[in-house]
């Protein structure tokens, strides 16, 4: 029996697929898609315009977004400067970008002061926080308690990577997050990158008894069965739809989970949407 001859024309590249099949991917009811977790990158228009474009054709309607410093640990200055190139993002694409502030708690009242410019004179919707310190630390309690004042949410850089070889000291994991949100149970915390932060089935369970704590889905890691295991185990109404850059990724990882109608859609933008209802951002 002859075998069929695939042309080079019979074969779909990557491109195609995510010009295609990608822009109806997360459509499954299509309502609104927030991206919960993404970047602006600070100083390069052309990058920003080509993640909209990419958002564009994932069908993904809202990113949440920070730009984080190039420095480590990220300075004040550093902070203010991204913070400036995010409201530059808003502007340069209303409705389209959510901002994030970000900010290194141990600059005490400046960094308070940034939060409180950011959210109430430019409209931000949240704070990013990232390696500075870890969540449970006390440094990081009076931006919490600002947070709570503001009904804002708070994004927080985590990963559990004890196993690594060079595992990063100041990273904060799904234990720290949880004891902060055991202090602070009207706190809304987000747990950052579940795909991007090593061991994703520990940090799942380490969130179970933080019923107060989301968990966003982001990150370049392409296991099978994250989204699943964190509704079987958190609930759908903890999870939030994020890229964080690994966009194709995010996507298909969504599109892959074994969801009803309901919980697909209270991932993709329904529970993003209720935490900015606080603040009458949704």
């Amino acid at each position: 029996m002859a075998v069929p001859r695939v042309t080079i024309e019979a074969v779909m590249t990557r491109r195609q697929w995510i010009s295609t099949a990608a822009a109806t991917a997360l459509a499954q009811p299509r309502s609104r898609v927030i991206d919960a977790h993404n970047h602006l990158r600070r100083g390069n228009a052309e990058g920003d315009r080509l993640l909209i474009a990419a958002a564009d054709k994932l069908g993904i309607d809202q990113l949440c977004c920070s730009t984080l410093p190039p420095e480590r640990p990220m300075s004040h200055d550093g902070c203010v400067a991204s913070n400036a190139w995010t409201l530059e993002g808003i502007r340069r694409f209303p409705g389209r970008v959510l901002g994030y502030c970000t900010v290194n708690p141990g600059y005490g009242k400046a960094a308070l002061d940034e939060v409180r410019r950011c959210v109430e004179d430019r409209g931000f919707i949240g704070i990013k926080l990232y390696n500075d310190y870890r969540a449970d630390e006390p440094v990081v309690y009076p931006m919490v308690e600002l947070a709570i004042q503001l009904k804002v949410p708070i994004l927080q850089h985590a990963g559990h990577t004890l196993w690594l070889s060079s595992p990063q000291p100041r990273i904060s994991d799904g234990s720290h997050i949880s004891a902060l949100a055991a202090r602070y149970p009207e706190a809304m915390l987000i747990c950052a990158h579940i795909c991007g932060g090593g061991d994703w089935e520990w940090t799942i369970k380490s969130l179970r008894g933080a019923r107060t704590v989301y968990l966003d889905t982001s990150g370049s890691v392409i296991d099978d069965g994250v989204v699943d295991m964190a509704v079987r185990e958190l609930g759908a109404e903890r999870l939030l739809f994020a890229c964080d850059m690994s966009m194709t990724a995010s996507v298909a990882r969504m599109r892959a989970a074994a969801l009803t109608e309901g919980q697909r859609a209270a991932i993709q933008g329904g529970n993003m949407a209720r935490l900015l209802s606080a603040r009458g951002r949704a």
